[in-house]
């Protein structure tokens, strides 16, 4: 298909999904094999299935495209995509990073990388002074997560790409919290975007994956070589998965979006919630940047399917928690069933407790991936636990 000029969802169902050429079956085979065939010595399309494999293309394509990027190179995990963008790095190299990341990101510098010479900074990255302060030139790279996990801040992608082309720094950014149906960073100047494929654009809660998507050849190609190298590669079958998933991103998204919103807008009305952060709200200190980047393909302004809310105690976030029917208390966040996470016990428990409470991650503070359940299902089951604090 010539994805040129194609809309959003057609892009979604139809790119690498070409009906296969030897009996034209529509659902695409899963090439379930090690290495390949080759007709002559060192003439092939595909020799090994770590360096590629058909299947695993036709998702980075796919994902690539609804990026706008030219190329995604996907991995078996979130992490392992961003493993492999520290190794652009080199010893003595510097990294900035929003300082509300995901606990894995946190760890992964602090307690390996940092054993590389490669050194971390954590910084507020919505204050564009600061991030212009702490750049010096050992400065290679600039991380930033918008919204960010899990206080749902939101970086400028467009202003913090200026600052970083004046710079020379790559520009990374964490997409997984909106999916390219709500943002898509390399148009705003970001050259490589980052997602857990684990989350929204699987959205099932049944694979662990995740990817980069490019548009400059030079760092493309540097990254194909390290996912080659390192090997830390999805299965052609996880690959499958998500390349199903991916046919219906736009209608599930649209979905999250609007529970989302709606909730936020209902839970904001309780007196018993110390503090609700959802971008979509009007008094969240970040709200018109949202409204300027996060857009769907439409351009309309959306705000996700993530909200924080800070019940005041630890006690109390058990209580709200043990209470819950429908929202379950698991680690991950994008799938169709809505979840509950006690961010400083689960995802940010490798984070210091000094550094969490500087963040705002209390003990109080849960975070709620809104699924796609019945709006009015959702809101029973959390008036009901709200209630019984």
């Amino acid at each position: 298909m010539n994805k040129k000029n194609k809309k959003f969802s057609t892009k979604a169902i139809h790119v690498g999904q070409n009906p296969e050429k030897l009996y034209g079956a529509v659902s695409l085979p899963i090439y379930l094999t090690s290495t390949f065939k080759q007709e002559e010595f060192g003439e092939y399309e595909y020799d090994y299935s770590r360096a590629g494999n058909p299947t695993r293309t036709n998702l980075e394509d796919n994902i690539a495209s609804l990026e706008k990027g030219k190329e995604g190179i996907s991995f078996s995990s979130g992490m392992g995509a961003i493993s492999a963008i520290i190794h652009l790095l080199s010893s003595g190299d510097e990294i900035i990073f929003t300082r509300n990341v995901y606990g894995g990101t946190y760890r992964i510098m602090e307690k390996i990388y940092k054993n590389f010479l490669i050194k971390p900074k954590w910084i507020d990255t919505t204050d564009l002074d600061a991030l212009k302060s702490a750049i010096n030139k050992n400065t290679k790279m600039v991380y930033i997560e918008t919204p960010t996990n899990p206080m749902m801040e939101i970086c400028d992608i467009e202003e913090i790409s200026k600052i970083c082309k004046k710079s020379n720094c790559i520009l990374v950014t964490d997409n997984t919290f909106m999916s390219p149906y709500n943002q898509r960073p390399l148009t705003l100047g970001a050259d490589i975007v980052m997602h857990s494929i684990t989350k929204y654009l699987n959205g099932h809660s049944d694979v662990i994956g995740g990817i980069l998507v490019a548009k400059n050849q030079d760092l493309i190609d540097k990254l194909r070589f390290i996912q080659m190298s390192v090997g830390a590669v999805p299965s052609p079958f996880d690959c499958w998965i998500v390349q199903r998933s991916l046919k219906t991103l736009h209608v599930r998204m649209d979905r999250h979006n609007y529970n989302a919103y709606e909730i936020s807008k209902f839970l904001k009305k309780s007196s018993k919630i110390k503090a609700i952060y959802y971008p979509g709200l009007k008094r969240h200190p970040n709200h018109e940047v949202a409204k300027k980047q996060q857009l769907n393909p439409n351009n309309e302004p959306v705000f996700g399917g993530m909200i924080s809310i800070d019940l005041g105690s630890l006690s109390k976030a058990r209580k709200f928690v043990k209470k819950l029917q429908i929202f379950t208390l698991a680690e991950s966040l994008g799938g169709v069933e809505s979840l509950v996470c006690h961010p400083a016990s689960m995802t940010h428990a490798s984070i210091p407790k000094d550094v969490r409470k500087k963040l705002g991650i209390t003990d109080g503070l849960v975070r709620l991936s809104v699924g796609i359940e019945d709006i009015k299902d959702l809101m029973e089951d959390l008036n009901n636990s709200i209630d019984k604090i």
